[in-house]
C-alpha cells in the first residue's frame, strides 16, 4: 500500500512542475504588391549611360514581419521567355527601385538583342519573408526597352580583315595565308570563317596578311589553357610583348566554323557538318551561256574570295534557271534556291534530293555571291 502511495506522489509533483505551453502565434498571409514603373518605353542613348532610366514601385505587402525584413524580387524578362530565365535584384524592405541605362543595356546585350531595336519586355515583383518563405508574385507589367549601340569590348581590326594562321591549318605558320585562311565579315563587329582544322593544334588570328612581321597584329586569348577553350572563350588584341595564347583548335579534326564577335570579345568554334566544305564552284544551266552541262566553261568558275564565300560576274539570259556545282564534270555536290533575288542555299552532298535552280530575272550582267557561313546566296543586277 504504501509502494501505491509513492508512486501516486510522484506522479502528482511530475504533474504541477509541468508548466501550460502558450499557444504558438500566428501570422497573417501577405498580400501581392502592386507594381508600376515610371515608364513603359525606355529607349535611352548612350549619353544617358549613368542616368537613372527606369523606376519600379510596389506597395507594401503586408508580410507579418518588420517591414525591413521583407524580401522583395525584381524579376524582369521578355515576354516569351514566362520569366524561364529573368534578370533579378533583390530589395530589403524598400518599396522603390532604380535602373540606369548602363544597367539596363548591359542585360539586353548579355542577352543577345539588336541594337536600336525594341524589346517587348516584362517586369513582376515576389514579395516574401527573408528566408523566402510565402512568396506572393505581383502584377505584371510590360515595358519596351531598347539597347543602344556601346563600343565594341575589342577594338576593330585595321582594314576590317582577318586571317587565320598556325600548324592548326593546312597552310600552317606562313608569312602571308591564301584566300582561304580570311575570314568573312558578317556585319559590322563580327568576322566568321570556316577552316579545316587538325586536332588539337594551335592558330592565330591576324589582321596583316604579310609584311615584316605578321604577328606584330594578332588576336589570341588570354589562356589556353582555360577548359573549353577550344570552342569557345574571349579574346583580345595582342601587340608585340604584350602576351597573349594561341588559340587551340578542338580535338576532333575536321571543318569547323569560327565566328569572332569584337562587340562582346567572345569567339566560338562549332562543327560545319559531315561534309566537307566546297574548294571550287561553278555556275551552270540554260540561262548560261554553257547550258545545262557539268562541265562548264572556264568563264563560268567563281573566284574565291576568302574561306566561305565565292563570287562570279556573269551574263544571264532573261529565261531559263540555273544552279552551282563545286565538282568540275559531277553533278554532286549541287547547290541552288528558289528565289531570283537570293536566299536560302539548298545542297545535295550526294544521295539526297537535288536542290531548286535559280530562276533567271531579266537579261543582262549580275553578281552572284554564295556564302556557305551564312547559307545564302545573293544575286544582283549590275
Amino acid at each position: 500500500m504504501k509502494k501505491i502511495f509513492n508512486i501516486c506522489l510522484v506522479a502528482l509533483l511530475a504533474l504541477a512542475s509541468c508548466d501550460k505551453v502558450d499557444d504558438l502565434p500566428s501570422y497573417g498571409e501577405g498580400t501581392a504588391s502592386v507594381l508600376t514603373a515610371s515608364a513603359i518605353s525606355v529607349a535611352p542613348v548612350p549619353a544617358d549611360s549613368s542616368n537613372t532610366v527606369l523606376r519600379l514601385n510596389w506597395t507594401y505587402s503586408g508580410h507579418s514581419t518588420d517591414s525591413s525584413n521583407i524580401k522583395y524580387t525584381i524579376e524582369i524578362d521578355s515576354v516569351t521567355k514566362n520569366f524561364s530565365n529573368p534578370f533579378r535584384r533583390v530589395v530589403m524592405g524598400a518599396l522603390t527601385d532604380t535602373f540606369t541605362a548602363k544597367q539596363l543595356n548591359s542585360y539586353l546585350l548579355d542577352r543577345g538583342f539588336a541594337f536600336n531595336v525594341p524589346v517587348s519586355m516584362e517586369a513582376r515583383l515576389i514579395s516574401s519573408y527573408a528566408n523566402n518563405n510565402e512568396r506572393i508574385i505581383s502584377n505584371t507589367l510590360a515595358i519596351s526597352m531598347t539597347p543602344y549601340k556601346v563600343p565594341p569590348r575589342v577594338g576593330l581590326p585595321a582594314g576590317s580583315r582577318l586571317w587565320a594562321n598556325g600548324a592548326a591549318l593546312p597552310w600552317s605558320w606562313t608569312g602571308a595565308p591564301p584566300v582561304e585562311s580570311e575570314f568573312s565579315r558578317m556585319n559590322n563587329e563580327t568576322w566568321g570563317g570556316i577552316f579545316d582544322f587538325s586536332a588539337n593544334n594551335q592558330f592565330l588570328v591576324l589582321s596583316q596578311n604579310g609584311g615584316t612581321d605578321p604577328y606584330d597584329k594578332k588576336y589570341a586569348v588570354p589562356s589556353n589553357q582555360v577548359p573549353g577553350i577550344s570552342t569557345s572563350g574571349s579574346f583580345g588584341f595582342y601587340p608585340p610583348g604584350t602576351g597573349g595564347d594561341n588559340f587551340v583548335a578542338p580535338g576532333s579534326g575536321g571543318w569547323y566554323k569560327m565566328i569572332m564577335d569584337f562587340q562582346t570579345g567572345t569567339f566560338t568554334i562549332s562543327s560545319f557538318g559531315s561534309n566537307a566544305l566546297p574548294q571550287e564552284l561553278y555556275i551552270l544551266g540554260d540561262a548560261t551561256a554553257g547550258g545545262w552541262n557539268n562541265a562548264p566553261p572556264p568563264a563560268q568558275k567563281f573566284t574565291r574570295i576568302n574561306s566561305a564565300e565565292f563570287e562570279i560576274t556573269v551574263a544571264l539570259a532573261g529565261s531559263g534557271a540555273y544552279k552551282f556545282i563545286s565538282s568540275y564534270g559531277n553533278w554532286q555536290p549541287q547547290f541552288g534556291g528558289n528565289a531570283a533575288t537570293g536566299g536560302t542555299l539548298g545542297a545535295n552532298y550526294g544521295g539526297g534530293s537535288d536542290p531548286d535552280a535559280v530562276p533567271a530575272q531579266t537579261a543582262g550582267n549580275y553578281k552572284i555571291n554564295v556564302n556557305f557561313l551564312t547559307n545564302k546566296y545573293t544575286v544582283t543586277r549590275l
